[in-house]
């Protein structure tokens, strides 16, 4: 069974930064890309950034150069390093892992990492 566990998350000031860190584990298939979704309150999860096998990334407008995506493929973690942090970036973070099989696209998520920016 394949299963996302994050790290890191909390509360910071505007401004600040913080990292997250997710590790997959339990899957037979390598993962095709790793990445981080956010859902803030009242709102739709929505992408933030995703990267590949390798390496490719695709970031969201919102984050560009702010946030920078790191993957550890032999190791199968994903880091997600947020810098200049916003009071709209507070969510809660979910790391995604997509396989991609014979019969499908297939999804796993972790449980999610709350982020809160605030002064």
């Amino acid at each position: 069974q394949v299963q996302l566990v994050e790290s890191g998350g909390g509360l910071v000031q505007p401004g600040g930064s913080l990292r997250l860190s997710c590790a997959a584990s339990g899957s037979r298939f390598s993962f095709n890309a790793m990445g981080w979704y956010r859902q803030a309150p009242g709102k739709q999860r929505e992408l933030v950034v995703v990267i590949n096998s390798g390496g490719k990334t695709n970031y969201a407008d919102s984050v560009k150069g702010r946030f920078t995506i790191s993957r550890d493929n032999a190791k199968n973690t994903v880091d997600l390093q947020m810098n200049s942090l916003k009071p709209e970036d507070t969510a809660v973070y979910y790391c995604n892992a997509v396989v991609f099989r014979s019969d499908g696209r297939y999804d796993y998520w972790g449980r999610g990492a709350q982020v809160t920016v605030s002064s």
